[in-house]
């Protein structure tokens, strides 16, 4: 049985924003570096606060696994000579190794007999190695900003004050720059500031619980939720639970105390949005409403001690919104004083990218780009799409979403309607930033879909053409997600409507900003939106083969090829499918290199070569007419009955004849054959048993 390991790095605040990833990389950079030095263990947690991170393993072994290390060395022909006396080559691998070379062993490799060097590393003490690994771990924790204090070397999040580090209850003694671990923790800042000493993992969480420090976040989160929840209920309301908020709170505590609070119900005329936006986003409030959703006058926050006055707290906490929404009700009042439609002109003073213009100029792109989208998927509309596109970022010019940028778009749709438009517009210049987050909400409306598509693929061929394009992790203008919302939205709503065509209309309207040839950036944003995709496909449980060989025919009406996709995966489990695949990927292996012409039916030699070319015209007609109306599964049926005609071609006819027009003749056929195939998938890509 192992023993514990305990691990408390104890800091100033560090940001809530950093600790639920360094919670994550905890996890895994201790198990991969417990596994590279083969130390068995069980059960990882990792824990934070906004002054600790914890780490603890159970059952940790107290020595590593032994291990047994081959190295070869020469082939048998050239470790020994003629007379079987050893060669310099294997004397030189011998002491390199450090062994004698009758310690050396043969062993039979598919290349043949050769010399090994067989070594069994005896596994050393944990407790011996634990230092290293620790101190080693604490510096590898990456986080989105480090800093350097005093005149140390270290990196970390915030400044380091203390190392916890128990293994089966003994301290393990290592150093960092100054600061010495040991075998003490400290409780609350303000509320027990004390050191106090640690046993175990469990004494641990129960002494810092004692000294007011709730270590799990899990916990504090139930706590938060349990306490606003009943405060609303006093109240005759619920919390708007916002889980971005509840985390958040969660990790800016380690002793949460909920306070409620209410402000004066005329601030309930403003737009609901603001007020909670003024709440959630600025204040870190908690809403409350009615149990239909409808917000009252009151709300909850979530403190880090224990008031010993909350009526002092309450007021404080009511005076600082009270501010909040009277600047907001301020903003509110004076917008409404300038029509939405006046604003546009106000967006040639605000600046979209340096390289891409105002954002008037970004305006005047997606509103045309905007007209195209809607001539192709919806004509009808294209008046209100139109007047859409050209109030969308009006709201960019007003005071509220200057103070409040997250309003943007929501404070669009209600100075829309004040200003007397009409509410399929309104609404879509809210729906038009939509989705907001992967995963995130629709539009609802055609006009909030074609204005939302038009916008992001302005977006993203404008920085495409640009060359600010993203890279690894680092996507600053949120290039994937827009793409993302892209594709969901015309999956959705079936448009048909192309990325080419998209893509490529976009670069037309942008021409005058691209600073790369328009066809590469063509070929690098079509790419994007495949990798985008793909990536989302796949995810979503459908097998990755398929997913490659359908993207691989290049086609980009994204509706058609998810329904493709789906098709495949279902044929793929009939029996017949495999013998198609595999058959067709003869074809294709055998045609490798080869650009075809027309097939001359007089040049057949055999019944096989006119069969196989009579059921390829038969199939043709059929699979293209059933393609047409996207009927792919009944598609595939039809190619799967040229699986008897192909396998008696192979039978019975040698493709690469003497005659170069018979072989050229041949080859051509089966490239038709394998161009019908790729109107569905390129199914040389299809994983197949042989």
């Amino acid at each position: 049985m192992g023993k514990e390991l305990l691990l408390e790095i104890g800091t100033e605040e560090i940001p809530a924003a950093f600790l639920p990833k360094a919670i994550r990389d905890m996890d895994e950079i201790i198990s991969r570096e417990f596994a590279a030095r083969r130390i068995a263990h069980g059960e990882v947690k990792t824990m934070a606060t906004p002054r600790r991170l914890v780490l603890c393993i159970s059952d940790v072994a107290g020595r590593q696994d032994d291990q047994v290390v081959e190295k070869l060395g020469p082939a048998k022909r050239v470790a020994f000579d003629e007379q079987g006396n050893p060669t310099k080559a294997l004397a030189g691998f011998a002491k390199g190794q450090g062994m004698d070379i009758a310690e050396l062993m043969t062993v039979t490799t598919d290349k043949g007999e050769y010399l090994c060097a067989r070594k069994q590393i005896k596994g050393e003490d944990t407790s011996g190695l634990l230092p290293e690994i620790l101190a080693k771990f604490v510096t590898q924790i990456p986080f989105r900003k480090s800093m350097r204090w005093a005149d140390l070397q270290l990196r970390f999040a915030r400044p380091i004050h203390w190392i916890l580090a128990l293994y089966g209850g003994k301290v393990v003694e290592f150093q960092l720059e100054n600061i010495k671990s040991g075998g003490a923790s400290y409780g609350h800042r303000f509320m027990s500031p004390g050191e106090f000493a640690v046993a175990n993992f469990a004494d641990y969480l129960q002494k810092a619980k004692e000294n007011f420090v709730i270590v799990d976040p899990e916990e504090r989160r139930h706590l938060i939720l349990e306490q606003a929840r009943a405060i609303a209920k006093e109240r005759d309301g619920v919390i708007l639970e916002n889980e971005d908020l509840i985390d958040q709170v969660a990790f800016l505590t380690e002793f949460p105390n909920c306070v409620g609070g209410s402000f004066d119900p005329d601030y309930l005329k403003l737009p609901q949005e603001v007020l909670i936006t003024s709440m959630i986003s600025h204040q870190k409030y908690f809403p409350v409403t009615d149990e239909k959703g409808k917000l009252l006058n009151y709300f909850i926050t979530v403190n880090n001690t224990r008031p010993r006055d909350p009526e002092v707290v309450k007021r404080g906490n009511e005076k600082v919104i009270r501010a909040r929404l009277s600047d907001a009700r301020f903003f509110f009042d004076e917008d409404r004083k300038t029509s939405l439609e006046s604003r546009v002109e106000g967006l040639k003073n605000v600046t979209f990218h340096s390289l891409l213009g105002t954002s008037f100029d970004k305006v005047a792109r997606f509103r045309k780009l905007a007209s195209f989208v809607a001539s192709r998927v919806m004509p009808e509309l294209a008046p209100s799409v139109d007047r859409a596109a050209y109030l969308a970022k009006a709201d960019l010019d007003t005071q509220m979403v200057c103070e409040f940028t997250e309003l943007q778009g929501i404070m669009g749709r209600e100075y829309a309607l004040l200003s007397g438009e009409k509410p399929e517009v309104a609404k879509a210049i809210y729906e038009h930033y939509l989705p907001t987050q992967a995963g995130g909400e629709l539009p609802e409306t055609h006009e909030g879909a074609i204005v939302s598509i038009a916008d992001k693929t302005d977006t993203i061929c404008g920085f495409f053409g640009v060359n600010l394009i993203p890279t690894g992790t680092a996507d600053p203008y949120a290039l994937r997600r827009q793409a993302l919302g892209i594709i969901n939205i015309i999956l959705q709503r079936n448009y048909p409507l192309t990325l080419d065509e998209l893509v490529g209309e976009s670069l037309t309207i942008l021409k005058d900003r691209l600073t790369r040839p328009a066809d590469e950036v063509k070929a690098d944003v079509l790419s994007f939106f495949r990798g985008r995709f793909e990536n989302q496909l796949i995810t979503q449980g459908h097998p990755y083969d398929v997913v490659d060989a359908v993207l691989e025919t290049g086609s980009t009406n994204i509706p058609r090829v998810q329904r493709k996709i789906e098709a495949m995966e279902d044929f793929k489990k009939q029996p017949e499918f495999e013998p198609l695949a595999i058959g067709f990927k003869r074809v294709g292996n055998i045609i490798k290199g080869f650009s075809g012409g027309h097939v001359d039916p007089k040049l057949f030699e055999t019944a096989a070569e006119r069969d196989l070319h009579g059921a390829f015209l038969a199939a043709k007609n059929k699979v293209l007419t059933l393609l047409s109306a996207d009927d792919y599964t009944a598609a595939l049926t039809a190619l799967a009955g040229l699986r008897g005609p192909v396998d008696a071609f192979f039978d019975g006819v040698m493709v690469m004849a003497e005659d170069e027009q018979v072989r050229f003749n041949r080859l051509s056929l089966l490239e038709e054959i394998s161009d019908l195939f790729h109107h569905i998938a390129d199914f040389g890509k299809i994983q197949t048993e042989s």
